[in-house]
C-alpha cells in the first residue's frame, strides 16, 4: 500500500487502511462503475443483455486489477504470473453468475438494468471470498 495511503489523517484512514474488505468494496464500487457503463453503453448499441453483460464485466475486470494490486491487497512483492491467471480465472467465474443472473432474469422479463444490480452482489461476495482466501491469501 502506498505511504500516502497509511499516513493519511482521519476516522476515513481507520477504515480504508486497515480493512481489506473495506478497500475491495471500494475498489469494487470503481470497477462497477465502469462495468455498467459499458454494460448500459453495448445494451443501448443493441447487444443481447448477457453479451453486454460480458463486455462491461470485462472492462471492470481491468479497472478491478490495477486497483487492487495498488491499494487493496498489501503486496510485499510484486503480483506473480499465477496470480494474474488466478485473478482472471476468479474473473470467469463473477462473470458466468453475472451472465446467469442476468441472462436468466431478462427472460423473465426483468429489465436489463434491474437483472444486473440484483447480479452484482452475488458475484462480488463470490470473487471476493476467492481472491481474498486464495489468491491474495499470502500477500
Amino acid at each position: 500500500m502506498p505511504h500516502w495511503v497509511r499516513t493519511m489523517a482521519g476516522p476515513v484512514n481507520a477504515v480504508i487502511g486497515r480493512f481489506t474488505f473495506t478497500r475491495y468494496l471500494l475498489a469494487s464500487i470503481c470497477a462497477l462503475s465502469g462495468d455498467f457503463a459499458l454494460f448500459m453503453m453495448l445494451n443501448h448499441m443493441g447487444l443481447p443483455p448477457a453479451l453486454a453483460a460480458l463486455g462491461g464485466y470485462s472492462g471492470g475486470l481491468v479497472l478491478h486489477w490495477l486497483i487492487s494490486v495498488r491499494f487493496v491487497f498489501e503486496m510485499p512483492q510484486p503480483a506473480t504470473h499465477a496470480q494474474r491467471i488466478a485473478f482472471i480465472a476468479s474473473a470467469l467465474i463473477g462473470m458466468a453468475i453475472t451472465m446467469t443472473v442476468v441472462g436468466g432474469l431478462s427472460g423473465l422479463g426483468l429489465s436489463p438494468a434491474m437483472a444486473k444490480l440484483m447480479a452484482v452482489p452475488v458475484s462480488f461476495l463470490s470473487v471476493y471470498a476467492i481472491r481474498k482466501y486464495g489468491i491474495f491469501a499470502r500477500a
